[in-house]
């Protein structure tokens, strides 16, 4: 049994115009209390146990935290989203947020897409990776952003018994920068660090497959490898910068004659999200069309991948 207090209990909470206080009626308290448990719970985890390489002085150092953003990142994190057992297909993804490498849009591109993921089954990971642009920031985009979306695929595959993911089911997805942060780790070197003295590090950091919502350039390979991971590619046409790029990663992918599925809007520009603050019926559905891609590629259920093509 739970016991709610009498009387309302006080919360803080900041927002554009600073802090403020509110009132919990019993009411409101209970569903706070209540409806967590029938949602297995989040758990933040840092990349590595004592710091990131070169930076453990700068672990304890606090992120910061205000509406719709992260940043201050120095040490980085995955926060895990598990779907409900009963429905968990065993797929994974580690989401890689945008915000120009300044700032991260976490709520909208890290735990909306996770919650998403997780209504279709799906385990999500929502990645707070080292931002190169911060202001006094020490860190490089293609050195310690790359190495957090390495470390992340690595200790999800590295825990995947006990987050109930098939190792062979991991995916990454990236929103704008995010993107960037997402090929470079689908595109680059990826292989597992045998000699390596973490045993994490033994893990390969390869992504079974890629998802590009409007994604930034960096990190996409002039050539598109043959081995490349089937990806979904996502972007608003009217989007002029990330719509290049991904008319080029389809294009490559063509060539490379790799799996590729991609929907250019006419219009929603850039940064919608997941589309549920756009007033555009094709940006508001998008995220259904990811679920489509998921299931017709047998992500979500390996017995209905389906087969090659005849060859004519």
């Amino acid at each position: 049994m739970i016991e709610l207090a009498r009387n309302s209990l006080p919360w803080t909470c900041e927002g554009p115009s600073g802090r403020h206080a509110m009132k919990l009626s019993p009411w409101i308290l209970a569903s706070v209390v209540l409806c967590p448990l029938a949602a297995r719970a989040q758990e933040e985890i840092p990349l590595w146990a004592k710091g990131a390489p070169g930076f453990e002085d700068r672990r304890t150092e606090a992120t910061v935290a205000k509406d719709y953003y992260v940043r201050n990142i120095h040490n980085p994190t995955i926060t895990a989203y598990l779907p409900p057992k009963d429905r968990a297909t065993g797929a994974a993804v580690v989401i890689c947020p945008g915000g120009g490498h300044r700032l991260l849009v976490y709520n909208g591109e890290g735990a909306e897409p996770a919650k998403y993921l997780n209504s279709i089954g799906v385990a999500a990971f929502a990645l707070k990776y080292r931002l190169g642009r911060e202001e006094h920031s020490p860190y490089k985009i293609e050195l310690h952003a790359r190495d957090d979306g390495l470390r992340a695929m690595r200790l999800v595959r590295s825990r995947a018994k006990e987050w109930g993911v098939d190792p062979g089911r991991v995916g990454i997805m990236g929103f704008s920068a995010g993107g960037e942060v997402a090929g470079m780790v689908a595109y680059g070197d990826s292989a597992a660090k045998t000699d390596a003295p973490d045993p994490i590090d033994h893990e390969n950091a390869r992504p079974d497959f890629v998802v590009m919502i409007y994604p930034g350039p960096i990190g996409i390979p002039k050539v598109i490898p043959k081995d490349a991971p089937p990806a979904f590619l996502l972007v608003a046409n009217d989007d002029r910068g990330a719509s290049g790029t991904i008319t080029r990663m389809l294009t490559g992918y063509r060539e490379a004659g790799v799996s590729v599925e991609a929907h250019v809007f006419g219009h929603g520009g850039h940064g919608f999200n997941m589309g549920n603050r756009s007033k555009l019926a094709a940006v508001k559905k998008w995220p259904e069309r990811l679920a489509d891609w998921l299931g017709d590629e047998g992500i979500l259920d390996p017995s209905k991948k389906p087969a090659p093509p005849r060859q004519r």
